[in-house]
């Protein structure tokens, strides 16, 4: 009996893996097919094909219904047929195969908001944060999108109840555009009329209804109004029409994001905000500007310049406002400025940087007598903001023409006294310290000019345009060993002993590090460090400073100058060995400080060998017999 059952149990094992078998081979050919039906929807759907993409991704869940893209895909396909509940469906069925599907989540998000289910979009939304973290950037997107769309609705239905109420400027918003709306009239008919328009808008109420009768089709629909603002060269009537629906555009668009949208997505904006730009007309510029300052003082606003404009032109045609000297100037570069906060924009700006903005930029220092000084001033701290792209950055670096005109700036600044001369001098020296954080030939060329501007600038009484020439220095000398026997002759280590003297972080900084580049290779400099230091006062209280860097450098250029004759043995029955001791053997992050100070450590006591007896009460022979190596290699 027991055997019969024995078999019986086998054969239906047997059968059981045999239907396995069976079943994966069937998936495993399922879901070959699967995919190439979902490769065929997805070719159909590049095509813009979306009925033949849900066709073929309906086959391929025939074929296997729980695979998680063919929903999502057709999802898609769904959402560009405008067929929303249905994708809503499609991503219920991706979320059972996946219930940590985003692309289910994001796409049931779009639907809903379609279908104006601000809430449930908003859940979807919060899904993906909840999944996974990292996509912040997505969720902030789309719940931008979702907060302006609601945001959209609700004015809509708030003007629609006032318009129906009777509410005297919301009617005469319609009538108005209506009046427009007559064809072949006088062009001060219509300019007359644009100007009434915009005084009727006074609040969100009117600028919606602007928008939901069309009001920006002003342009397009009406021939006169048309060519008037198209024209390239404009008569006085065409430049009042041109003012008027700047002035128009402005009212419509304050604090208004979704009339922003429109405008900006209008088929003619693209070209035609560049042209009223770069008019020459001064109304229509000063206009333009506050037009489109509208949308850089805001994140949103920026970000559809971005997406909706040219702006390859636009850091070229702004900052030749530099050339004016009114306001336009001012807000040109407050413009530019807002512009830089958007790292889409930089990445255009790469593209005609060195044909077309480079040499503007160099015309524009060169002429710097003509030009708006504060502008200008507030120009160059923007092309300074600029080189954090390092593309940019290296192209202006490698400029030979950009760095003569950056010099004769210089000159001219020196020769005035006014805080304007102050503000230019201040920029083009935080720029120059921008680009030399590249290295290049030109850098080494200009070396020695530049090192020379900024040696009558440390007798300046403005201690910005001082720290700031140093910091120049600090970059500009390890280009050339010329640069540094010059400003060495031109009394450099007693100026920054000086500065070191009367403290200041990122002064002694800069200081230090120059004097770490001077006594490097230059014996006077060693000598003079001697000499200006007394029994290295200053340097050794920097061992004490908090940063890093100063630590570093200041041992460093210690080290540097022991080899002067006498200069260890000066040090003999001070505490040296202990500071330094005490930083070799430290915990810092950066562990060239370590180093540095093991290095001045056996300098010293190469130097002064008396040093030693102190190193041995204090326990230090093993650093000092580790730094040694680096003693005999320097």
């Amino acid at each position: 009996m027991e055997n019969v059952e024995t078999v019986n149990s086998d054969g239906f094992l047997a059968v059981l893996e045999k239907d396995a078998r069976e079943r994966a081979k069937r998936r495993k050919r399922n879901e070959h097919l699967a995919n190439a039906l979902k490769e065929k929807g997805n070719d159909a759907f590049r095509k813009g094909d979306y009925v033949t993409a849900i066709q073929k991704y309906t086959e391929g869940l025939e074929k296997l219904k729980d695979k998680q893209e063919l929903y999502t895909n057709r999802a898609q396909a769904y959402m560009k047929m405008h067929e929303y509940e249905k994708a809503i469906g499609d991503c219920e069925w991706a979320l059972k195969c996946n219930e940590k599907c985003i692309k289910a989540y994001f796409q049931m998000g779009k639907a809903h908001l379609a279908l104006k289910h601000f809430s449930e979009s908003r859940q979807c939304y919060q899904k993906i944060l909840e999944i996974d973290p990292r996509k912040e950037s997505l969720f902030k997107n789309c719940m931008n999108e979702l907060n302006l769309e609601e945001k959209r609705m609700n004015e809509e239905e708030r003007a629609l109840k006032e318009f129906q109420s009777g509410k005297f400027t919301a009617l005469s918003v319609k009538e108005l555009l209506h009046k427009l709306d007559r064809p072949d009239q006088n062009i001060l008919y219509y300019t007359g009329g644009i100007k009434v328009l915009t005084g009727a808008i006074r609040d969100c109420t009117e600028q919606t209804l602007f928008r939901t009768n069309d009001g920006f089709s002003i342009i397009n629909d009406n021939k006169v109004i048309r060519q008037g603002f198209c024209a390239e060269r404009k008569d006085a009537a065409e430049v009042e029409l041109s003012v008027s629906l700047v002035f128009l555009w402005q009212a419509v668009c304050t604090g208004n994001e979704e009339n922003q949208r429109l405008l900006l997505t209008h088929p003619d904006m693209n070209v035609q905000l560049s042209k009223l730009l770069s008019s020459g007309v001064p109304e229509i510029q000063k206009e333009t500007l506050a037009l489109i300052s509208l949308y850089s003082e805001t994140e949103n606003g920026r970000r559809l310049l971005v997406r909706h404009q040219d702006l390859t032109k636009w850091l070229q045609v702004l900052m030749m406002f530099v050339n004016s000297p009114d306001a336009r100037a001012s807000r040109a570069m407050n413009i530019l400025t807002d512009l830089t906060k958007e790292e889409n924009f930089k990445t255009q700006c790469r593209m005609k940087f060195s044909t077309d903005v480079l040499p503007l930029f160099s015309q524009l220092l060169t002429s710097a007598k003509l030009v708006n000084w504060t502008a200008l001033a507030h120009c160059i701290g923007i092309m300074g903001d600029l080189c954090a792209d390092v593309v940019m950055r290296k192209q202006m670096a490698d400029c030979q023409e950009c760095w003569q005109a950056c010099l004769k700036l210089v000159d001219e600044c020196l020769g005035g006294s006014a805080p304007k001369y102050h503000e230019c001098l201040f920029a083009v020296l935080g720029l120059m310290m921008n680009l030399l954080l590249e290295s290049n030939e030109a850098i080494q060329y200009f070396a020695v000019d530049v090192s020379r501007r900024c040696m009558p600038l440390l007798s300046s009484k403005d201690g910005r345009i001082v720290t700031r020439a140093i910091g120049v220095l600090s970059r500009i000398l390890p280009a050339s060993s010329l640069a540094i026997e010059e400003v060495v002759k031109g009394g450099v280590v007693k100026k920054m002993i000086k500065f070191l003297k009367a403290g200041g972080q990122i002064t002694s900084s800069y200081a230090v590090k120059t004097l770490c580049i001077c006594t490097k290779s230059n014996s006077q400099a060693q000598e003079e460090v001697v000499k200006s230091d007394k029994r290295f006062g200053v340097l050794l209280k920097l061992l004490d400073s908090e940063n890093e860097m100063i630590v570093g450098n200041a041992a460093l250029c210690l080290g540097q100058c022991f080899v002067v004759p006498g200069a260890a043995t000066s040090l003999l029955n001070s505490n040296v060995v202990m500071i330094l001791l005490k930083r070799a053997g430290g915990d810092a992050t950066n562990t060239s400080v370590q180093e540095n100070a093991a290095i001045a450590l056996g300098k010293l006591c190469v130097a002064e060998p008396r040093h030693i007896f102190q190193l041995r009460e204090l326990n230090g022979m093993a650093i000092l017999n580790s730094s040694m190596k680096y003693v005999h290699s320097v």
